[in-house]
């Protein structure tokens, strides 16, 4: 028989990579996937802050044709 607190922490397991499967879904850990591109591939250049980030995907996002017509 399971103890509890093996089905518990089995449970927080699961909770957690569904947390993490939903917010690479949603797009809303792209600034920790970018800090960890940007450490790994850009190391001597500087962070953009959260905001900057966002205000940049915004734009890019917002701007330029984006209609098949």
């Amino acid at each position: 028989m399971r103890r509890a607190g093996d089905i518990g922490r089995r449970l927080r397991a699961r909770a957690r990579v569904l947390w993490r499967a939903l917010r690479a879904v949603s797009g809303d850990d792209a600034y920790e996937r970018y800090r960890a591109h940007h450490a790994l591939h850009h190391p001597r250049e500087p962070l953009l802050s959260r905001r900057a980030f966002c205000a940049e995907a915004t734009q890019r996002k917002w701007s330029g044709v984006s209609r098949c017509c």
